[in-house]
């Protein structure tokens, strides 16, 4: 009898986080690496979320809380739907997590059975399949491709679907592409989902806030309120608010569901850190300038990436609507080989050569589901994208 699980053989590590460790590893060797493949802003918390995290220890609010959260924050988070989002909901409503991910994760082990399937466009965050395959379900792929805008279309939802479907999991604006749907894109899917009430919408609003050149965010139970009673709304604190080790996502769904999620974490993680809590709060209820100045500064540095990439012998560089990243294509580059030998024959081989070779670690686009194409995160400083460009630029006028 084996001793693992076979569940474990179904999912594989997440290869963003294995081309991060094999990046520290090269610069623990004292190689010069310049790390765009994390998804992790560089900012520092906001001083008052930060105040308000020591004010709760200080109080002694350090015991265990509900299971998936505070009635205080889940207040907070009712607000934070009714202000933005034009949303309302009780918090028998609300759900809290440890990350957005847990949200994510409660939500497919708490509604998949065997067979069940769930639509994920693709290119898509790495994590999504994996979490569909562990909770028993079949991940359904539908490539949205750069001609698209990276963007799923209602004819390719309406086809998509078949009786066993049972999610539809849309992340805008996306990891990785940085694409986002607008209200009219938004409302001819939701009108293909009016059609089909077998179907659920898992949302992925992690990146709501970072949207650029004026562009308007809407979330599908926004833009269709008859869809509502069957629409999962995640989102968090970690992006917006530069608080991704604090580790605190919530989601906002119908009551039965939200008591089943609340009912599985109760048997694993039980409630987030209590300080992680207050700190959220702080988040939601207080001073919001920091997102204006931060989205300031990922559209800058989304500038300064395009631009410099779209100069690159063999890579076409989309601008993307949102989040802080790009997903250029490298289809000029298939077929050729590096200055230090390298036979590209996938955006895996590129991004290993191009590590290895450059010092500039990314992720590969087949982790995401949609070849040839890699990720950047230009989550980090204007010198080091300029001078991480500079390196790609490099690179591929190096390839013959």
């Amino acid at each position: 009898m084996a001793f693992l699980s076979d569940r474990l053989a179904r999912i594989k590590p997440s290869p963003t986080i294995a081309m991060t460790t094999r990046a520290a590893e090269l610069r623990a060797e004292g190689r010069d690496i310049i790390g765009l493949s994390a998804g992790e802003p560089d900012f520092d918390t906001p001083e008052n979320i930060r105040q308000a995290a020591k004010a709760a220890i200080d109080a002694g609010q350090t015991r265990y809380t509900a299971v998936d959260g505070t009635p205080s924050l889940k207040k907070a988070i009712c607000g934070k739907f009714k202000r933005e989002n034009a949303l309302d909901y009780e918090p028998s409503q609300i759900t809290v997590g440890t990350g957005g991910k847990q949200i994510l994760f409660n939500a497919l082990m708490a509604t998949l059975n065997d067979g069940d399937e769930v639509i994920v466009p693709a290119p898509y965050w790495v994590s999504y399949p994996d979490m569909v395959l562990l909770a028993g379900g079949t991940p359904v792929f539908v490539e949205c491709t750069l001609e698209q805008g990276f963007r799923l279309t209602a004819e390719a939802l309406e086809a998509a679907i078949t009786p066993r479907t049972k999610w539809l999991i849309l992340n805008s604006p996306s990891n990785p592409s940085g694409a986002a749907y607008d209200h009219d894109q938004m409302k001819a899917l939701t009108d293909v989902l009016l059609r089909h009430p077998n179907v659920w919408v898992l949302t992925d609003d992690i990146y709501e806030h970072l949207v650029f050149d004026g562009f308007q965010f809407v979330t599908p139970a926004q833009v269709e309120p008859k869809l509502k009673d069957r629409v999962l709304t995640m989102n968090g604190v970690s992006k917006a608010y530069a608080m991704t080790g604090w580790r605190i996502g919530y989601g906002a769904a119908p009551a039965p569901l939200v008591k089943a999620m609340a009912k599985l974490q109760s048997q694993s993680t039980s409630n987030p850190c209590s300080i992680s809590q207050y700190a959220a709060e702080a988040a939601l209820n207080g001073p919001q300038d920091y997102i204006d100045e931060s989205r300031e500064a990922f559209q800058r540095r989304r500038d300064l990436v395009v631009a410099g990439l779209n100069d690159c012998p063999g890579i076409e560089c989309p601008t993307p609507q949102g989040a802080f990243y790009v997903y250029p294509s490298i289809k000029g580059l298939i077929g050729k080989t590096s200055a230090g030998g390298t036979a590209l024959t996938d955006d895996q081989a590129f991004a290993n050569a191009l590590l290895e070779e450059t010092g500039v670690a990314v992720v590969f686009g087949a982790a995401f589901g949609l070849s040839p194409h890699f990720r950047v995160s230009y989550a980090t400083s204007d010198d080091q994208l300029t001078e991480a460009v500079a390196r790609i630029r490099k690179f591929c006028e190096g390839c013959n």
